[in-house]
């Protein structure tokens, strides 16, 4: 079933569509994947019997730390890991076809962003580097390859290179992205000040336990002011998705067709929120079909009437990890 659903889940163009895809991915999420099955039995919940997709129950994103979320008993490819802090039980995530995961990212930044051969796509994301398994540096690693262009690459902590790069990227006249973890890209304007403001700043959030964190505002503040930019970007996901939201500036997200943003109430994990109100995040994530497509996550958030949203913060005693943590 999941190839069929590929082309109709990336051709979705309107809510109609999106919730007939929903629904045929439930069903076959329903019955395929034995740890999503067993906690819609547990809620008492008869999956023949979901009719739209205000029914489907969101399995929350802790059960990736403990138990092998994947359809069909399928072996993976590729198994994608969160990062933590030391002592904190991570997230897996098994990945059975990573063409999917290409789809999404490559689909969707082409969606915001237009062709990424336009680009050059310079990332900073050390703390990613330094470990195995992110989704992240896979994404990156794809895009700078795609860009086709040579000065496209990864930087650690050689932030005297970055710099002489951007500055050789304005003076060509050069669409460029620059992609980095929140810690990194303020370690860097602390040593060096630019003024480009054609240049993308993509912030995928996160301090690492390097600096404390701060409130969205301030944070770009500094940003903007150190590389001369008159707006930062964003990109929300996390490990246990395949699909990622952007924000062009102010905290305000938009996902691709095949992705959507759902709260739900803090109190009550069932009862899921209308616009405007301030909830839990539920996320529904077509391209994760051979996981679970329907995830409530630890973030809170509000959407808008136009089906953008934007992160309020997390639950009290949340671990601290994944893509784009800050406080707006």
């Amino acid at each position: 079933m999941q190839k069929p659903l590929l082309q109709q889940i990336f051709s979705i163009a309107d809510k109609q569509q999106f919730e007939q895809a929903a629904l045929q991915v439930f069903g076959y999420q329903a019955a395929a994947n034995p740890v999503y099955a067993q906690f819609i039995n547990g809620l008492g919940i008869t999956a023949a019997e979901v009719r739209h997709i205000g029914q489907i129950p969101f399995m929350p994103v802790e059960f990736f730390k403990s138990h092998a979320i994947i359809t069909d008993h399928q072996t993976p490819t590729v198994t994608f890991t969160s990062s933590g802090t030391t002592g904190i039980v991570t997230s897996r995530h098994p990945v059975a076809d990573v063409s999917w995961y290409e789809n999404s990212f490559r689909k969707a930044f082409e969606l915001f962003y237009g062709p990424v051969t336009g680009y050059c796509v310079l990332a900073l994301l050390p703390s990613y580097l330094e470990r195995e398994g992110s989704s992240l540096i896979y994404m990156a690693a794809d895009l700078i390859q795609q860009s086709g262009h040579a000065d496209s690459g990864f930087y650690l902590y050689n932030h005297e290179d970055l710099y002489q790069q951007l500055l050789k990227q304005q003076q060509a006249g050069q669409p460029t992205l620059l992609i980095g973890v929140t810690f990194a890209l303020l370690d860097f304007t602390e040593q060096y000040q630019l003024q480009f403001p054609e240049l993308v700043v993509m912030e995928t959030g996160g301090m690492k336990g390097r600096r404390h964190e701060m409130i969205r505002e301030e944070l770009h503040t500094l940003l903007n002011a150190g590389f001369g930019t008159r707006a930062i970007h964003s990109e929300y996901g996390m490990t246990e998705l395949l699909s990622q939201a952007y924000s062009k500036g102010e905290g305000i997200f938009n996902c691709p067709p095949w992705m959507k943003i759902i709260t739900r109430d803090t109190n009550d994990p069932l009862q899921l929120l209308g616009t405007q109100a301030t909830g839990g995040v539920n996320i529904i994530d077509l391209a994760n079909i051979n996981s679970c497509s329907f995830i409530a996550t630890q973030d809170l958030g509000r959407v808008y009437a136009d089906g953008s949203f934007e992160i309020l913060g997390r639950f009290d005693n949340a671990d601290i990890r994944g893509c784009n943590l800050l406080v707006a």
